[in-house]
Order: C-alpha cells, then structure tokens, then sequence
C-alpha cells in the first residue's frame, strides 16, 4: 500500500480564520499566504516592499476570485515598524489564528545591522519575529486552536549560537555561520514559546519548519545554491508544503519541527524531522528567551 502525502488538498477550510505571513511577496511566503487566501482565511501580506506585496496580494486575488487578502508593510529589521505593524494589526483584527513567521535575510555579502544596530541576520530572522509574536500575544492567546509558526532551515546543524556575541562584534564575521545562529534561534524560540504557552494554559501552539531545498529570492547571493538549484531544488509550491502542514494540520504537534521526507530531508512532502541538538537546548532556548526580551525591550509578562 502506497504512503498518502500531505499536499495543500488536505487544507481544511479556513474560513473565518484570520493569517499573516511574513515575507509573503515572493517564494514560500507567497505560496503559503496563497494556500490559506484560497481556502478561505483572511491573509495579511506582511512585507517590507510596497511595490512587491501589492504585486503578490493582486496575483492572489486573480488566482483565487474572492480571495481575501490584503497587504501590511512591516519591516522586520526595524522594531519601530514591527511595533507600528502589531498596533495596526490589532487595532483592526480582534482575533489571529496564525502568525506564520517566515521572512528572512540569508548570507549577505558583508556584516550589516539592522535600525537597532543588531547583527542583520539574527536581527531580522529571529529578534524581528521574537517582537512581532510577543506585540500579538494577547490575538493569539484570545483565538482559540490558534498557532505560531517559526520557519527554520537544516542550516541549524551548521551553526552556533553565541550568546556572548550574538551580533558578531567581537569574531570575524561568517555569514554562514551567523545565518545558522540565526535558524538555530529560531528553532530555540519554538521550545521556549511552546513550553510557555503550555505554562499559561493557553491553547495556542508553537510549532516550526523548514522547506529543504527550495529555489527562492533568499538565495541569490549563493553563487553555490544558483548553480545546484536546477539539479536539486523544489519549487516554491512544493517548498511551502512543510510550512502549511505545521500551519494547519491536525496531527501537527506542539513544538513539532517539519520538513520535506525524502534525499536527506532537502526535497519530498512534510514529515517529521529532527531540529539540530543544539535545538533542543531547554537551557539555551531559556538564556536566549532572556536575552532577546532585553534587546527588543519586551517582556512576557507584561503582556495581555
């Protein structure tokens, strides 16, 4: 008996549901705001690039008549634009069932800082969505059966975090290095999210994912990945599948981490996978939580 994939046809309907998905104006992000806008929900385009997420919120709507979705700008690489894009949020919406935080900057050329002077990478992959999750708290916890969804990548089994250089001052620079740091952080964030949502007693759940190999814009400053994509890289729509699974499904678990099955995890349909055993570090994830609240001037407790 042949094994049924999880496709985006197992998609319940999401009618009545209300989604943002940053970084939605391209690759994953697009296809995954996509996904959810066709079967029902109401999807907010989370993007920094006006021209870009106009463009994907139009191409939505033509593909999916009666989609609704619609664009918010945020820039994750600015806390001022993460708190701006939070109070706009909620000043509209009363409920949020998904926050599916998949924007990313991956291997610049050279060290850069966000507005805040943090490190780019770990600025924007991690301490923008760290903000913009813990700004929506009281949506999310107020929505029943509602999740976060931290998009991660299989580039956590070659990183480190540093917590005693997290912005990369005081080493050399490695853009590699510090983009797995940065995935590693996310996947942190995860454990320590899930394993206090379940402290509070709230139904919402934190759980995560990773596309494998997927052909995207985030990787144009790979001359490694330009050259190999033709040979080994999934489509977006494919890509996206792990993160709609860990979005929407039911046997998704809280704390689960999902990606493709097949070809060491790099292409296939969503399954279980296993984070880097740094990952897995209470300990860490607990220093990591800490120091995050610090450099984004938030704290857990003070919100409702």
């Amino acid at each position: 008996m042949s094994r049924k994939h999880w496709t985006s046809k197992d998609i319940e309907d999401q009618t009545g549901r209300v989604a943002i998905v940053t970084g939605a104006n391209s690759g994953i992000g697009y296809e995954t705001a996509k996904a959810l806008a066709t079967k029902g929900a109401t999807v907010i385009v989370a993007s920094r690039n006006e021209g870009l997420g106009t463009t994907a919120v139009e191409n939505i709507r033509r593909q999916s008549v009666g989609a609704s979705v619609e664009l918010m700008l945020l820039d994750l690489a600015s806390q001022k634009s993460v708190r701006g894009f939070a109070e706009g949020f909620k000043a509209r919406f009363d409920r949020l069932d998904l926050l599916v935080n998949n924007a990313g900057v991956m291997m610049p050329q050279v060290r850069e800082e966000t507005e805040d002077g943090f490190e780019l990478q770990i600025g924007t992959n991690h301490l923008g969505h760290f903000a913009l999750t813990l700004l929506l708290m009281g949506r999310l916890a107020a929505t029943e059966g509602s999740r976060v969804v931290n998009v991660s990548s299989t580039a956590q089994n070659l990183g480190k975090l540093d917590l005693d250089d997290l912005h990369w001052t005081e080493r050399p620079y490695d853009r590699m290095g510090s983009y797995g740091a940065s995935k590693i952080a996310n996947m942190l964030f995860t454990l320590e999210l899930q394993r206090r949502f379940r402290q509070a007693g709230v139904s919402t759940i934190a759980t995560s994912a990773h596309p494998g190999w997927t052909a995207t814009n985030l990787q144009r400053t790979s001359p490694l990945f330009r050259m190999f994509n033709p040979l080994f890289a999934m489509r977006p729509p494919q890509g996206a599948l792990p993160t709609l699974h860990a979005a929407v499904a039911k046997e998704a678990e809280p704390g689960g981490y999902y990606g493709p099955h097949g070809l060491g995890t790099i292409r296939g349909y969503p399954v279980p996978n296993k984070p880097a055993e740094t990952s897995l570090d209470g300990q860490l994830a607990a220093r990591l939580w800490t120091a995050s609240e610090d450099l984004v001037e938030l704290l857990w407790s003070d919100l409702s």
